[in-house]
């Protein structure tokens, strides 16, 4: 399932990225979780602001709005194998709220290989808060359909099939990270760890800021951010996986690069081909 390792690990690596803005009471100062390498006290840090920036930013000063398309070659070992997109299709009303709805795609394949896998997105305008998670998995053979209704207010998750199960404050999914971590000041040098995934069980994540870094990419040359999510897990952003996301260090702040290790393959890779509806780096649309 390269594909879907593919979307699993952009889609945690947005997780990973967003977790850097702390809920007030869970920001960890101190120390970072034992499972990781520690880093010195100097290093290891919380943002000082008493609530999330996407919270406090207002909606015509974000980095981004409706109709904005993020388009990606996708590769796999150094191979283009297919295409991916990320969109902010609209606003729509989910149980009473306004809310943003966002898709990220993967098309493509190789040999016998094919795939359609499709992460969407509804959070709210205000506080980007998941309200509604679907992710439709389609590979070869392969289908695996998962439903979240996330319920923020409540403090409650439910995914299709399975009982109601807590989530913590102020949600985000896969998908509605990267536009959450794209409202965040991140440090060079800095390491962050919070605990903001939907899922609990997927907390703590720590980001490490690792550089800033001029880099080409098919929809030209950026001037970026690097950064490299870690999560508790045996995947792709284990410890020894070193993903590695590419932000551009300007008022967009697109992912604009995505790189891994992955077994076997070796590399698995997103460049940024085309986009259109972001903001200029002057602040304009």
């Amino acid at each position: 399932m390269i594909i879907h390792e593919l979307l699993s690990a952009v889609g945690a690596s947005l997780v990973m990225l967003a977790a850097a803005v702390p809920a007030p009471a869970r920001a960890q100062t101190s120390a970072q979780p034992a499972s990781h390498p520690a880093a010195s006290d100097s290093s290891v840090v919380a943002l000082a602001s008493n609530d999330s920036a996407a919270v406090s930013q207002p909606a015509a000063s974000r980095p981004f709005s409706v109709g904005e398309q993020l388009d990606y070659m996708v590769a796999v070992g150094g191979a283009k194998v297919g295409a991916g997109k990320m969109e902010l299709l609209g606003i729509e009303d989910v149980r009473g709220e306004d809310t943003y709805h966002a898709r990220f795609s993967v098309e493509g394949g190789f040999l016998l290989f094919k795939v359609n896998d499709v992460l969407e997105s509804w959070f709210d305008t205000e506080t980007l808060s998941s309200r509604r998670f679907i992710q439709n998995i389609h590979e070869v053979s392969y289908k695996k359909d998962r439903y979240y209704d996330i319920y923020p207010e409540r403090g409650v998750l439910h995914q299709k099939g399975y009982d109601e199960m807590p989530t913590v404050k102020k949600p985000l999914d896969d998908a509605s990270f990267l536009y959450f971590v794209r409202t965040v000041p991140l440090e060079v040098g800095k390491t962050y760890t919070f605990e903001r995934y939907f899922r609990p069980d997927r907390n703590p994540v720590v980001v490490k800021v690792l550089r800033k870094e001029t880099i080409e990419v098919p929809a030209g040359k950026f001037n970026t951010i690097v950064i490299q999510p870690i999560i508790k897990s045996q995947g792709i952003f284990a410890e020894g996986g070193e993903a590695q996301m590419w932000l551009t260090d300007d008022d967009r702040r697109m992912m604009v690069q995505f790189k891994a290790k992955v077994p076997y393959l070796k590399t698995l890779d997103l460049y940024l081909s085309a986009y259109k509806g972001t903001i200029a780096p002057n602040g304009r649309h």
